[in-house]
Parts: structure tokens; sequence; C-alpha cells
């Protein structure tokens, strides 16, 4: 049984290894390159690791091309539009679950259906939309079309579905009112999924790009991935910069999946399940 065991064992683990290192090695090679003088980057043979290390290229991206106010800005984008959306989300996905009003799963079953519609589709009514409301070039028409989303509603809604009735019978038999019994029992029993689409939702808005680009008209209000954009120059590419840049702008994002990545596996794992 174990020689049996031992050479599918060892192929299994050979083929994740080699998986992982054709995913790892392009981003150690960007986070190496941006440590290197433009000469370096472009050298053959290339070099792996720096051999002239140098700061010039962080210091250069986040002062003199203004990256920190690009990276301002889409921070207090993705926090904002996570922590709003999160709870509006949350509040609706409880109402399809536990609510009984007219067309419910008619309403829902439309709400999913969106989720197949590309930005793109939407892009020109969205802009002209907000631009009657006058959010063109500002934080709330960078904030609030980017709020609603029927995938948080759907994810939160099948997890909810999967929480015991018992819990909320037991609750309101004590006297517990629908929005205590949402606060207190629904919440810190969802906290799993409330992390992953936390995690997704700060994800996706830091790597927003087409959207902000249409919305955001001056330099004060670009975000990172747009900022990213204008190193690129027809004649003169600032590929150093551009590569310096690349790493600040995935940091953030690497860093919360590595911190969140078993409630993200989590969450994911049990909401299909349910």
């Amino acid at each position: 049984m174990i020689k049996k065991f031992l050479p599918t064992r060892i192929i299994q683990v050979s083929i994740l290894c080699i998986v992982s290192l054709v995913i790892i090695f392009p981003v150690f090679w960007m986070y190496a390159s941006s440590f290197k003088p433009y000469r370096e980057i472009f050298a053959y043979p290339s070099t792996l690791l720096p051999v002239s290390f140098t700061l010039q290229n962080i210091l250069s991206s986040l002062l003199e091309h203004r990256f920190i106010r690009f990276m301002g800005n889409s921070l207090y984008v993705a926090l904002t539009v996570t922590l709003v959306a999160i709870i509006i989300h949350a509040m609706a996905a409880y109402a399809f679950a536990r609510l009984q009003f007219p067309f419910r799963d008619s309403i829902f079953m439309i709400l999913v259906s969106t989720m197949i519609i590309p930005i793109y589709s939407v892009l020109i009514p969205r802009y002209i939309l907000v631009n009657q409301f006058g959010w063109i070039d500002t934080y709330a028409g960078l904030i609030i079309p980017a709020i609603p989303h029927s995938f948080g509603i759907f994810a939160l809604r099948q997890f909810f579905v999967g929480i015991p009735l018992e819990l909320e019978e037991a609750a309101r038999i004590d006297g517990a009112s629908r929005i205590r019994i949402f606060i207190s029992i629904i919440v810190p029993l969802s906290k799993t999924i409330l992390t992953t689409l936390c995690v997704i939702f700060f994800m996706v808005n830091w790597d927003a790009f087409v959207w902000p680009l249409v919305v955001a008209v001056s330099e004060n209000l670009k975000l990172i991935q747009v900022g990213l954009a204008g190193f690129m120059d027809l004649q003169t590419p600032q590929w150093q910069l551009l590569i310096a840049s690349a790493s600040l702008a995935a940091t953030p994002n690497l860093l919360i999946f590595l911190l969140a990545q078993r409630y993200v596996v989590q969450g994911i794992k049990t909401t299909g399940l349910k």
C-alpha cells in the first residue's frame, strides 16, 4: 500500500511545486526588478537579483510622480466601497433569505442574472446617469456606482439560507426583534463569508481601471491603476518606474490575501456547499 501511495504522492507534489514556481516567478521577478536600474533590467544575460541595488525607482514613483496620492485615492475608494457594500449586501441578502414578500424569488433571479452583464455594456448609461447627478470627477462618482453588485448579495444569501432557522425562532421567543436577530445572531455566524467578501471587494476596487479612467478627469482623483498607465509613454516608456509602481500597487492586495487566505478559502468552500 505504501509503495503504491509513495510514487503517486511524489508526482502530485512535483506537479504542485512546478505550478507554484510558474505562478510565483513573475511576481518575484517584478519585485526584484523594481530595485534594479534601467540598464540592468534589459541587460543580457539578465540577473535574477539586482546587482546594483537602488531605491531610486521606488522613491521616484512615490515622490515625483504623485504615486502616494494615487495610492491614497485607491485606498479611500476601496475601503469606503467595501464597508458600505458589505453592510448593504448583508441586509439585502438577509431579506431574500428570511423575509416573505411578493415576487421575492423572481426579483432575486433577476438580480443574480445581472452578473452575466459585462461592465462595458452599461458603461455609457452609467456615465450619463452619473453626469446627470453631477458626480463626474468626484469621489461620489467613483464610490457610489461601485457599491451595488449582485455577487455579494448572492453569496451572502446562500450562506444565510444554510443557518438553522431554529436559532432565530428561539431568539424570537425570547423577544428579540428582526434587527436584533440580524445583528446578534446572523452577523456573528457569518464572519467567514463576510471576511471573504471584504477581501474580494477590496481587491476588485483596488484594481479597478475602466470606470475610474472614465469618471475621474483630474490628476487629484486618479486611482492607482490609472496612474500606472501614465508611465507608458509611446516614445519613451519608463519601464523601471512602471515595474516599481506595479510592485507598490500589488503589495496591499498580496498582503491582504496572505493574511486572510484561510478565511477566503473557508468562506468560498462553505458558501459553495450550502
